[in-house]
Formats: C-alpha cells, structure tokens, sequence
C-alpha cells in the first residue's frame, strides 16, 4: 500500500525527479514526459466520468481505465533493466488490453457505421472522451518514441495498451453522444 506522509521532499527542486529504479532523471526527460502525458489523460477521464455519473456501464469503464493508468504509469517509471528490485514492478498486462478490446467491442454494437468523420463535441460527456483521445494518442507517440530508444525498455502490453486506449474513446464518445446519433459530422469544405 503507498503511503504519502509528506507531499513536497524538495528533492526535485533541481530539476530531476526519480525513476521507480531509483535513479535520478530530468524532469524534461523523455521517460517522465511519457508518464506524464499518461497522467494528464487520467486527469482528462476524471472531468469525463463528471458528466457520466447518471451512466453506471460508462462510468465503471472509465473508473477501470483510470486505475489501469495508475498501473501505466508506474510501468513506465520503473523501466525493465534487468536488474534486480527489492520489489515486483507493477506491468500493464494483455488482460487489460484485453478488457478494453470487449469494452470497445461492447460500445460499438449500438453504433452505427459512419459515413463519415466526427468532430470532436455533441454531449459535454463526448467531448471530454475526444479530449482523453487526443491527449492519449500523444502519450502513444510519446511512448512509441521511448521504445525506439536504445536502453529505454517499454512492454509492448504498455503500448498495445495505449493504442486500445483511444480506440476505446473514440468509441465512447460516440456512444456518449446518444449511441451516435448527436455526433457532429464533418462536413468536408463546407465554409470555403
């Protein structure tokens, strides 16, 4: 169990913060800016599970998926280097991808095929999960980038997590906008 006695530790105050390792890194480090932007999506669900409430379904989907953030996080900052750890690392795991591909799965059977592109809006609810989606697909990038570094590991469940991820919101924000019927369609060249 964590347990924070003390928020600030002034230990950060020159510019470094620390791995899951041990080891000290800038804060603007590729890693820490990776599970940072993992933060910043959770932080996004919360505002979207504000508008979800009256949806349990939706709602534990998404409390599912911010605890699974945590546990990215905490994969991401303890990255695999073969060395031994006083304790077992906490992974992203294929089950958890897993889960999301039935929940995407699940959502999407109410949807209809589009027929075109969405833009981001409709149900305040909708918007926010387009926002978690954006948010998301840079924390992939990020993480995609991570990985093609030398010496900088990241599970693939870690990646396939995130690319499920916002799959998954795109889905939902469809859903959310009353099974897709409120979604707002693009409609190419229309103010030229």
């Amino acid at each position: 169990m964590v347990r924070l006695n003390k928020i600030y530790t002034r230990t950060g105050d020159k510019g470094t913060t620390m791995l899951g390792t041990g080891e000290r890194r800038p804060k603007h480090d590729l890693r820490v800016e990776t599970y940072g932007t993992v933060d910043e999506t959770n932080s996004i669900v919360g505002l979207a599970r504000l508008e979800t409430a009256d949806n349990p379904e939706l709602d534990l989907m998404l409390s599912q998926i911010q605890n699974d953030l945590f546990d990215l996080g905490a994969d991401l900052c303890t990255p695999d280097s073969g060395e031994k750890l006083d304790y077992e690392p906490l992974r992203i795991i294929a089950s958890q991808v897993e889960r999301l591909e039935k929940q995407i799965d699940q959502l999407n059977a109410d949807l209809e095929p589009l027929k075109s592109f969405i833009l981001p809006g409709g149900a305040r609810a909708s918007a926010y999960l387009h926002y978690a989606r954006t948010v998301s697909r840079r924390a992939e990038r990020l993480v995609t980038a991570l990985a093609a570094e030398e010496n900088e590991p990241v599970s693939a469940e870690a990646i396939q997590y995130l690319n499920r991820l916002s799959d998954f919101f795109f889905v939902a924000a469809r859903w959310a906008n009353n099974k897709g019927t409120a979604d707002v369609l693009w409609v190419p060249g229309q103010n030229r």
